[in-house]
């Protein structure tokens, strides 16, 4: 569901508008039935009783938390404990295999965090409830769109500690996460993936920082001996352009920003938010609540409607990988 103030019940019922029709795209909503009033809809009792009902009508399961009337564009702390209880029974879904993917509307993590959220946002609350669960996620951001993969090898951190926390440790585990969800969850079997630089021209042999030297080369190195195909760090300001031409197949930028800026750039209403190294498979739009948009009428469904096909895609790669 998301915030229920935010856009996403608008772009929800606009995906449903366009996907209904797509077989391979059905989904199901875990969010109040009365945000969705401007399309037919269907209540259902389990997951199971979606797929019959999709093509008429968007199918939606109740919540068991009350959060008071709604008005599109004002965000209120009471509708706080039914955002989380969708997100959870929605992971729960996936988990038990009563769905192949979750893909989550946008949340307010300014809202949350005022209500004594303990997360910085979807991807570490998603991989809490998985490692309740007993499973060991280890989350990885990816965004994909305008022909772009990248990864993130550090999230939401203010950008000092982000550098700080790099590590040769971390970037190899990234990169570990990162080659197999493209092998798995993307269908290729033998992914080139390449790290950004930390520096500026990816540090100019050290004249502008050892960061590379030290520590995303000697990774890179690491990665290679075990069979990985993964380039030495390579100046931000190119990569992405040498990814596009098609050399590698994905990018692993060191910082937030690095990673979103050309994504964003070149898809700004399509791009799409995963989470690699879960249990199960997550998309996201890659945006906020749009609490204006929502407020307007405006809000746009394209990076939602992107979010469920890339998920229907990685779930069914994912469930012929499992199948040998």
């Amino acid at each position: 569901m998301g915030d229920p103030a935010g856009c996403g019940p608008a772009i929800t019922m606009a995906a449903w508008s366009q996907l209904r029709t797509s077989a391979d795209c059905g989904f199901y909503v875990r969010g109040a039935p009365d945000l969705y009033t401007q399309v037919p809809t269907a209540i259902i009792a389990s997951p199971s009783q979606a797929p019959s009902a999709y093509p008429d009508a968007l199918p939606v399961l109740p919540l068991d938390t009350e959060m008071g009337a709604v008005q599109p564009g004002a965000p209120s702390p009471e509708a706080v404990p039914s955002i989380l209880n969708s997100i959870s029974g929605g992971v729960g879904d996936v988990l038990v295999g009563e769905a192949s993917g979750i893909v989550t509307n946008p949340i307010s993590k300014a809202l949350l965090t005022r209500a004594g959220f303990g997360h910085p946002g979807h991807t570490e609350y998603l991989a809490e409830l998985s490692a309740r669960s007993g499973l060991q996620p280890d989350p990885v951001m990816m965004l994909v769109g305008g022909g772009l993969r990248v990864a993130l090898a550090t999230i939401h951190l203010p950008l000092r500690d982000a550098i700080n926390s790099i590590t040769r440790e971390r970037l190899v585990k990234v990169a570990r996460i990162v080659h197999q969800s493209l092998m798995r969850d993307f269908g290729l079997e033998t992914p080139r993936i390449v790290f950004t630089g930390i520096n500026p021209h990816a540090g100019e042999d050290g004249t502008l920082g050892r960061e590379e030297i030290d520590i995303v080369n000697p990774a890179a190195a690491a990665l290679r001996a075990e069979g990985i195909d993964i380039a030495d760090a390579r100046p931000a300001d190119t990569v992405f352009a040498e990814s596009l031409a098609g050399r590698f197949d994905a990018v692993i930028a060191m910082t937030h920003d690095q990673g979103l800026i050309p994504v964003k750039t070149l898809d700004l209403w399509g791009g799409v938010n995963t989470t690699l190294g879960l249990p199960i498979v997550r998309t996201s739009p890659d945006h906020g609540t749009a609490y204006e948009a929502a407020a307007t009428g405006t809000a746009r469904p394209d990076s939602l409607i992107a979010a469920i096909r890339l998920a229907a895609a990685m779930a069914s790669s994912r469930a012929q990988a499992a199948n040998g």
